[in-house]
């Protein structure tokens, strides 16, 4: 296993850098054209490299989804019921003030 994980981790930092130059030539020649980058152009030829080479490479497990809702739902109702809360205490406050002076 330990072949196993330093050839992988020698590929990997093989098409991390490969990844990095042709990142590197988009951006030179986007220069050269006055384009902004990036740009749709360079995210499809990105993406044409990426299926050329990686044809087998499956996108189960790295797309993108909604956590589960005992996840989810926390972290909506924790900052909406704080809001109400804070909303609720100046409101409280100003009044109560108010009744002092």
């Amino acid at each position: 296993t330990a072949l196993n994980s330093s050839s992988f981790l020698t590929n990997a930092f093989f098409f991390s850098s490969s990844y990095g130059e042709l990142t590197n030539c988009t951006i030179l020649i986007a220069k050269k054209l006055d384009c902004y980058w990036p740009n749709q152009l360079v995210d499809e030829f990105f993406i044409a490299i990426h299926k050329h080479y990686f044809k087998n490479c499956s996108l189960s497990g790295r797309s993108l989804r909604d956590p589960p809702n005992n996840i989810l739902c926390p972290f909506l109702v924790v900052p909406i019921l704080i809001t109400l809360l804070m909303t609720a205490l100046v409101v409280w406050r100003s009044k109560r003030s108010e009744g002092i002076v």
